[in-house]
C-alpha cells in the first residue's frame, strides 16, 4: 500500500505548557484509507491533523520534532472553526480565490462556484454575500465548498458538521462520502453515527494524547468500549447508557410557572436596517429549560442577540418585569454564551477569565477563589488554569466560555450551541450543571440541534423558521422520566 502521510516519534509542546502533548507518537496513513481519530476533548486530535497536513510547523509555529514527517502533496483541510479558514470577505470571492490558485479559467468560475455551493446545500439569493452575515452552519457549508473546489487527493476534516442541524449534517456527510470515495480521508468527529459506515479504521486516543488502540472500526468499538466510556469518548449507545444511569434526570421536578423572567410582544430584531427576527408573543418563566430549534440560517442566534440587545430591536421586551432598555446592568440578570467562544474572551488566563465578572462586581477575593475553583473542577479545566484561553482546544474553549458566563448564576442564561465539539463526559457534566441551575429557578434558553438534549432536558421548545417563531410547545417531563427509567 502507498504511504500517503506518516509521522515517526512525534514530540510536541505548546508554549506555556509544562508537559509534552505527544511523546514519541507514530502513525501511518495509506492511500484511499478512511480513518477516524477518536478521543476526548483536548487530547490533540486536531493538532495531529495539523501536523500530518504540514500546517504545523510550516504555517503554525509550534515547537515540535519528529524522526520523520511525510505530508501529502495535494490536500484540503476543513477547520473546526470555519471563520479561521476564510481569506475573502464574500462568498463568491472565497471560492474564486481557490479556483484562481488552481488556474481555473475566469469564464468557468461562475458555473463552478454555483456548482460547489449547490453541492453543500448553501442556497443564497446572491452569491456575492458577505460571509460575516452567514450563520455558523452556513459558514461551515461554505468552508467545505471551498475545499471541494480544490479537488484535493487527501481530505483532513476537523468536525466539519459541528454547527449543522441534523438534516444539514446528513446532507454534508452524504456529499463528503460521495466525493471522498477515491480519496484518503482523515476525520476528527464527535458525531460518529454519521461516519461509521464510511470509515474503515479508528485510532483511539486517551486524554494524554497517547494512542491506546488502532485498527478496524468493528474491533475498536467492540473491544475498547470500557476505555471509551472511561475517557468520555462518544460511542454508539452512550446516550442510552447515560439516561439509564443518571439519578438527576430520574428525579426531575415538573415545571411550575413562577416568576416571569422574560416577556416579548411584537418584538423585532434588525441587522443593517433589515428585519431578521420577529416574535409575536413569548414569555419565559423561572425554572424553564427552553430549547430553540430550527434549520441553519433560520434566525436562532439572531433571536438571542436581540434579547441581549446586541442588535437594534423594536417592540415590547421586559426583563424581570422591567423594560429591557431601562435595565441599568443587564448582565446582573442575564448572560450569554456565544456560538464562537473566542468572541467573549477578555482575560489572559483561564482562571482570570472565569473570575473576571466577579472581580468587576468587587466580590470578596476568597469567594471568587472558591467559585472559580469549583467551576475549573466541574468543567475539567483544572490542569489549564494558567493557560491563555486561545491556547485551549475548541472543546476546552467552549467549556471555558460557559463557565465564565454562568459564574454569577444570573436569572436568565442564553446559550448558543454550548455542547458542540464536546466529548460525552464534558457534555453530560455541562448538562447536569445547567439542570442544577434550573432546579434552583434559573431560566435556560438554549440553541441546540441535538435531539437527545431536546427530548431529555427541554421543558419547552421554540421553533424558528425564516426569522419567525412559529411554535411554542410545552415538553412533558413525565414522558421523559418514563423514557429514562425503561
Amino acid at each position: 500500500m502507498e504511504r500517503i502521510a506518516h509521522v515517526e516519534k512525534l514530540r510536541l509542546k505548546f508554549p506555556g505548557d509544562t508537559s509534552l502533548l505527544f511523546k514519541d507518537l507514530s502513525s501511518t496513513f495509506y492511500k484511499g484509507e478512511k480513518v477516524l481519530l477518536l478521543g476526548p476533548s483536548g487530547c490533540g486530535k486536531s493538532t495531529l491533523l495539523q501536523v500530518l497536513s504540514g500546517l504545523i510547523p510550516h504555517s503554525i509555529e509550534v515547537p515540535m520534532k519528529a524522526e520523520e514527517l511525510v505530508s501529502p502533496t495535494s490536500w484540503g483541510y476543513v477547520f473546526q472553526d470555519p471563520d479561521s479558514q476564510f481569506c475573502m470577505p464574500f462568498v463568491d470571492e472565497e471560492i474564486a480565490f481557490v479556483l484562481e490558485n488552481i488556474n481555473v479559467p475566469k469564464q468557468q468560475m461562475i458555473d463552478r462556484i454555483h456548482h460547489h455551493l449547490q453541492q453543500v446545500g448553501l442556497h443564497l439569493p446572491d452569491i456575492h454575500t458577505s460571509i460575516q452575515t452567514l450563520s455558523g452552519g452556513m459558514k461551515q457549508r461554505l468552508a467545505i465548498a471551498s475545499i471541494l473546489a480544490l479537488k484535493p487527493d487527501v481530505l483532513f476534516l476537523d468536525e466539519p458538521t459541528a454547527m449543522l442541524d441534523p438534516k444539514g449534517t446528513k446532507e454534508i456527510w452524504n456529499v463528503l462520502k460521495e466525493v471522498g470515495q477515491e480519496k484518503t480521508v482523515i476525520i476528527v468527529e464527535h458525531k460518529i453515527d454519521h461516519v461509521l459506515e464510511f470509515i474503515e479504521r479508528i485510532i483511539l486516543f486517551n486524554e494524554a494524547g497517547q494512542i491506546i488502540a488502532d485498527g478496524p472500526k468493528e474491533k475498536i468499538l467492540s473491544t475498547y468500549k470500557n476505555e471509551m466510556r472511561e475517557q468520555g469518548i462518544w460511542f454508539p449507545g452512550v446516550w442510552e447508557e447515560y439516561l439509564d444511569t443518571t439519578p438527576l434526570l430520574r428525579s426531575r421536578k415538573p415545571f411550575e410557572k413562577k416568576e416571569k423572567v422574560l416577556e416579548v410582544q411584537n418584538f423585532k430584531g434588525f441587522r443593517q436596517k433589515e428585519e431578521k427576527i420577529l416574535v409575536d408573543d413569548l414569555q419565559a418563566y423561572s425554572g424553564e429549560w427552553i430549547v430553540i430549534k430550527g434549520e441553519n440560517g433560520a434566525g436562532k442566534s439572531t433571536l438571542l442577540h436581540a434579547f441581549m440587545q446586541f442588535i437594534k430591536t423594536t417592540g415590547h421586551c421586559e426583563l424581570v418585569g422591567i423594560a429591557i432598555k431601562k435595565v441599568k446592568k443587564q448582565t446582573d440578570f442575564m448572560t450569554f454564551v456565544f456560538q464562537n467562544p473566542e468572541f467573549q474572551f477578555v482575560a489572559n488566563s483561564v482562571y482570570e477569565e472565569i473570575a473576571y465578572s466577579l472581580k468587576v462586581d468587587k466580590v470578596d477575593s476568597r469567594e471568587i477563589e472558591i467559585k472559580v475553583e469549583e467551576l475549573l473542577e466541574w468543567f475539567q479545566l483544572v490542569d489549564h488554569w494558567d493557560k491563555h484561553p486561545y491556547q485551549l482546544s475548541m472543546g476546552q474553549k467552549r467549556r471555558l466560555s460557559v463557565a465564565a458566563s454562568i459564574v454569577k448564576e444570573q436569572k436568565l442564561i442564553l446559550l448558543d450551541e454550548p455542547t458542540f465539539g464536546q466529548d460525552s463526559k464534558n457534555t453530560f457534566a455541562l448538562l447536569e450543571w445547567i439542570e442544577e441551575l434550573r432546579l434552583k429557578g434559573t431560566t435556560i434558553i438554549m440553541i441546540t440541534h441535538d435531539e437527545q438534549i431536546i427530548n431529555n432536558f427541554a421543558t419547552r421548545i421554540w421553533t424558528i423558521e425564516a426569522g419567525k417563531v412559529i411554535s411554542d410547545e410545552i415538553q412533558s417531563m413525565n414522558m421523559k422520566t418514563e423514557l429514562v427509567s425503561v
